[in-house]
């Protein structure tokens, strides 16, 4: 079975997220823009989510976290909960 790792931050507006990812490309930590912006309870963990297979979150955050390449940041991607920056920190298959 797959099982993937990753960490996100959830905001509330595209602009907001494509701001942190321009943020992040230029050398600023994820980890700490995650306990500053991110909406979900696991910004206070640097965003982590930890280990979690296919099915077990919204399907547009499977489709990027089994596909992407791992340690690099996706998104926006926009699910009912806002919009969030995607990064899989590891994935077995």
């Amino acid at each position: 079975m797959t099982v993937a790792s990753a960490r996100h931050i959830l905001v509330d507006s595209e602009a907001e997220c494509l701001d942190l990812k321009a943020r992040i490309a230029a050398g600023e930590d994820f980890a700490e823009l995650a306990k500053q912006y991110s909406s979900c309870p696991s910004g206070q963990d640097g965003g982590a989510l930890g280990e979690f297979g296919p099915g077990m979150m919204v399907p547009e955050f499977d489709k990027v976290v089994f596909s992407a390449p791992v340690n690099e940041v996706q998104g926006p991607v926009q699910t009912q909960f806002g919009y969030h920056l995607l990064e899989v920190t590891s994935r077995t298959e």
